[in-house]
């Protein structure tokens, strides 16, 4: 026996919150690439929806960014009369309900006779306005409006932390690039021209591998890679410092293949070996020894890089982390920092180490995460 179906699930209310998420949702995305035109057209008929009303614009000090809804025959001219219209919220940020003889025109059907103005801000700044346009206002139009206009307040501002996040992130990367130069390239040179003389093949592979080093480093056009690209970088890097130190630097790597495809921030990696490599074997006689760990954990990647050098202080390492370095720790903060600001404070660096007992830093970071892609990249040989 098979119970009978409901043909209707919940209140009226309900449906009613439901459809009115549902619709939001679906003006998000869009409002969460900032108010451009292209951005601000695609949102106007989920806003629209939103409000029932005849038609809505979307208006910044340069004009209409978007407009949806009927208007007559004079359709055009509505829309070329909303900057106007738009003018005094844009001013003072305050609600304008406009009447009739403010926005009707003379075609008898056109549905459009009022006009309720509501301004869009951020940080405290209006920076458009959302017009919604009706046959009639009331004061449920006008409270609806200016909740529909707060609300696209929200997801434009977090539409600007996105793009502060990423120049911060663009900052960091600079800053990094710039900080593993001075350390690594006078270094990498030096021990190119020892085998000049005594092994211009020697000298011409590895020329070679600071070439790829260089443009893998100084590439342009993405924040992340693949942990595969970045573990071939490391490669290059760890070539051309055991010219340098020989049979003094041993490397074990343990990589699990399931986690080569995951995406990670560029250059996240390569600054934890070198400073594995400088804190395990400059300053020392002995043999340096470093191991490199990729593994699965399920939905997430762990990385870590371990040297069994001199260690470090715990407080010098608090103090890397927290972009108040007192020591060497090439680019520990500055790692840590944009771990963080991509995946949150759960998967910033983890250091452990202690005075004369060597260093093991790891991170873990998500197989999958909204908006993290790594962008193509290859290295040629010219």
């Amino acid at each position: 026996m098979f119970a009978r179906r409901r043909k209707h699930f919940g209140t009226p209310a309900d449906k009613a919150t439901y459809a009115t998420l549902h619709t939001a949702s679906l003006a998000t995305p869009s409002l969460r690439e900032g108010l451009t035109p292209e951005a601000a057209g695609k949102a106007s008929k989920h806003l629209r929806d939103l409000l029932g009303t005849a038609a809505i614009a979307i208006c910044d000090s340069s004009g209409v960014l978007a407009w949806d809804g009927v208007g007559g025959s004079y359709e055009s001219n509505h829309r070329v009369d909303a900057k106007s219209i738009a003018a005094h919220t844009l001013r003072t940020g305050r609600t304008a309900v406009l009447g009739a003889g403010d926005v009707a025109c003379r075609d008898p059907q056109c549905p459009i006779r009022t006009a309720v103005v509501a301004p869009i801000f951020t940080e405290e700044r209006v920076v458009a306005v959302l017009v919604a346009y009706s046959p009639r206002s009331s004061a449920a139009l006008v409270r609806a409006t200016e909740e529909v206009a707060r609300w696209v307040s929200g997801q434009v501002e977090l539409a600007e932390l996105n793009k502060e996040r990423t120049r911060a992130m663009e900052a960091e990367l600079r800053a990094l690039r710039a900080q593993i130069s001075p350390h690594f390239i006078y270094n990498a040179l030096a021990a190119i021209a020892s085998f000049v003389r005594t092994d211009p093949e020697r000298a011409r592979e590895l020329l070679l591998e600071f070439a790829d080093f260089s443009r893998y480093a100084l590439r342009r056009g993405g924040e992340f890679t693949t942990l595969a690209d970045e573990l071939r970088n490391v490669e290059r890097y760890l070539v051309l410092e055991q010219a340098r130190f020989g049979e003094r630097l041993t490397v074990s790597l343990l990589i699990a293949p399931e986690v080569l495809s995951v995406a990670i921030p560029f250059l996240v990696v390569q600054p934890l070996v070198e400073n594995a490599v400088r804190h395990g074997l400059e300053g020392s006689t002995g043999i340096g020894r470093i191991t490199i760990r990729a593994l699965d954990r399920g939905s997430e990647a762990e990385i870590s890089v371990e040297d069994d050098g001199v260690g470090s202080d715990p407080e010098v390492i608090r103090a890397a982390l927290a972009g108040e370095p007192k020591g060497d720790s090439i680019g520990l903060g500055n790692v840590d920092a944009r771990l963080r600001q991509v995946y949150g404070d759960p998967h910033g660096l983890v250091v452990e180490t202690a005075l004369n007992a060597g260093t093991k830093v790891s991170f873990r970071v998500p197989k999958y995460s909204s908006g993290v892609h790594a962008s193509a990249w290859s290295v040629r040989h010219d």
